[in-house]
C-alpha cells in the first residue's frame, strides 16, 4: 500500500460489490437519459444493436484495464501502465489528459444538473445554472474529503435511484415488446454504426474504477472482477431500455426529444411520470459528478508519489484518511470550468483524451506481454495468439476509428492540450 508524504495510509474499505456499484454508477451516469434519443433518431428501432456494438468496443479496452489492474494496484492507474510499458513521459501525458477529462466532464455534468434543477424548481426559486453547478461541486467535494465510506454509500444510493428509473422504463415497456420491428434501420447499418459511436460515451467511466485500487480490499482480484461485472450489468440494462423505449415511443419522436426517457414515461403515465424521471435524472447527474470528483482526486493523489515537485498532492488528512489537497485541487479546476457559458466544445475535447488513453492502454498491454512475460497475471484478457492479446489490438483499431470521426476543432484542441502537458513534464516533473 502506498503511504502518503505524511506517512498516513489511505483506508482500505471497498468490497467487490461497492467497487462494482461505483463502476455501474459512473457508466450509467447521465448519458443514457439523454443520448438514447439522438441514437434512436440515427439507428431507428435497431438502436439496441448500437448499444451492443458500443459494448463490444468498451469491452475490448475494459479487458485490457482488467488485466493491468491484476498486475498493479495503485491509484495512478494508466500512468503505471504506460510508464512500465513505454516511459515516464508517456505515462505523465496520459495522466495529464485524464485529469482534464475528469474535471471538464465533472463541470459539464454539473451544469447539466444545474439545468435540470433550474427547470424543475423555477417556480420556487431562481438560481443561475452555473451557481447551482458550483454549489453541487463544493458539496460533493466536501463529501469526498469527509470520507470514502460516505462517498461510497452515497454512490450506492444514487446508483440505486438512477437504476430504478431505468428499470421502470423496462417494466412499463415489457407489454409493448414485439409491437415494432426491432431490426428496422431507416439509415441502414451506417446509421446503427453512427449511433454506436455516439452511444459509446454512455459506457465511458468503467476505467475510473482502477483509481480506487488503493482503497479496495484485495484490489488485484477485486478490481478486474468489478470492471467486467460493471460492463456486463450496464450492457444488459442499456439494451433492455433501448428495446422498451422504441417499443413505447416512435423512434422519430425519440430522436427529437430533449428528455427522451421522461417522454417515454409521460406517454404512458402522463406529466407526473415526466416529473419523476426528471428528478431521477438529477440523481443521475449528481452521482456522475460525485464519482468523477472522487476518481480524479485519487488519480491526482497517486501522481504525488511519482514526482518530487508534486509530492504535496499525496498528503492524506490525518483524521479523515482522504487526500485532501488533491480533493481541493480537483474541486477548484472543476469550478473554473463551470464558469464557461458554452462548455460543449471544451467538453468535446475529452473525447480526444478518452480515445488517446484507450489506444495507449491497449498498446501498453501488447508491449507488456512481451516485455514482462514472467509477471504473474491473476486476470488475463481472453482471445490470445501466443502472447499477443487480440482484443487489445481490436481496442486500438476501434478507438482509432472513433478518433478519426471527431470534429477537427476537437482534435486541434486535444493536440494543444497534449502539447501543454509535454511542456509541463519538461518544466515541472523531472525528478
Amino acid at each position: 500500500m502506498t503511504i502518503s508524504k505524511d506517512g498516513i495510509r489511505l483506508k482500505k474499505g471497498l468490497s467487490l460489490w461497492q467497487t462494482t456499484f461505483a463502476g455501474v454508477g459512473i457508466i450509467l451516469g447521465a448519458g443514457i437519459y439523454v443520448l438514447i434519443g439522438s441514437a434512436a433518431g440515427m439507428a431507428g428501432n435497431a438502436v439496441w444493436l448500437s448499444f451492443l456494438l458500443a459494448a463490444f468496443v468498451a469491452a475490448f479496452t475494459g479487458l485490457s484495464y482488467a488485466e493491468f489492474s491484476s498486475l498493479y494496484s495503485k491509484d495512478e492507474g494508466e500512468y503505471i501502465y504506460a510508464e512500465k510499458s513505454f516511459s515516464k513521459r508517456i505515462g505523465f501525458l496520459v495522466v495529464w489528459l485524464i485529469f482534464f477529462e475528469g474535471v471538464i466532464s465533472a463541470a459539464a455534468v454539473a451544469l447539466g444538473f444545474g439545468g435540470y434543477f433550474s427547470s424543475l424548481f423555477a417556480n420556487i426559486v431562481t438560481i443561475p445554472v452555473f451557481l447551482v453547478a458550483i454549489l453541487l461541486v463544493v458539496i460533493l467535494s466536501f463529501i469526498n474529503y469527509y470520507g470514502l465510506e460516505q462517498s461510497s454509500w452515497l454512490n450506492v444510493f444514487f446508483t440505486a435511484i438512477e437504476t430504478i428509473g431505468l428499470l421502470f422504463i423496462i417494466f412499463i415497456g415489457i407489454p409493448k415488446i414485439g409491437s415494432v420491428n426491432l431490426l428496422e434501420m431507416p439509415n441502414g447499418f451506417a446509421g446503427v454504426s453512427a449511433a454506436a459511436a455516439l452511444i459509446f460515451f454512455a459506457f465511458i467511466g468503467f476505467e475510473a474504477v482502477i483509481k480506487l485500487a488503493e482503497e479496495t480490499k484485495s484490489a488485484k482480484k477485486v478490481i478486474p472482477k468489478a470492471l467486467v461485472l460493471s460492463i456486463i450489468i450496464t450492457t444488459i440494462i442499456y439494451i433492455l431500455v433501448a428495446v422498451t423505449a422504441v417499443s413505447i415511443l416512435d423512434y422519430k419522436v425519440l430522436g427529437e426529444s430533449k428528455a427522451p426517457l421522461a417522454d417515454v414515461a409521460a406517454s404512458v403515465f402522463g406529466d407526473k411520470a415526466f416529473f419523476i424521471l426528471s428528478v431521477i435524472a438529477l440523481f443521475s447527474t449528481g452521482n456522475t459528478v460525485l464519482l468523477l470528483l472522487l476518481t480524479t482526486s485519487r488519480l491526482t493523489y497517486g501522481m504525488g508519489h511519482e514526482y518530487r515537485k508534486l509530492r504535496f498532492l499525496s498528503r492524506v488528512h490525518e483524521k479523515r484518511k482522504t487526500p485532501w489537497i488533491a480533493v481541493i485541487l480537483v474541486m477548484l479546476f472543476t469550478m473554473i470550468f463551470t464558469l464557461f457559458k458554452d462548455i460543449t466544445l471544451v467538453a468535446s475535447i475529452t473525447d480526444f483524451t478518452i480515445y488517446g488513453t484507450f489506444i495507449t492502454v491497449n498498446a501498453a498491454l501488447i508491449v507488456s506481454r512481451y516485455k514482462y512475460p514472467k509477471l504473474k497475471r491473476t486476470f488475463r484478457s481472453p482471445c490470445n495468439i501466443g502472447k499477443f492479446p487480440v482484443l487489445a489490438f481490436l481496442g486500438i483499431i476501434s478507438s482509432l476509428f472513433m478518433l478519426f470521426h471527431l470534429n477537427s476543432k476537437v482534435v486541434i484542441g486535444g493536440i494543444i492540450l497534449t502539447a501543454i502537458g509535454y511542456a509541463m513534464y519538461s518544466l515541472v516533473c523531472r525528478k
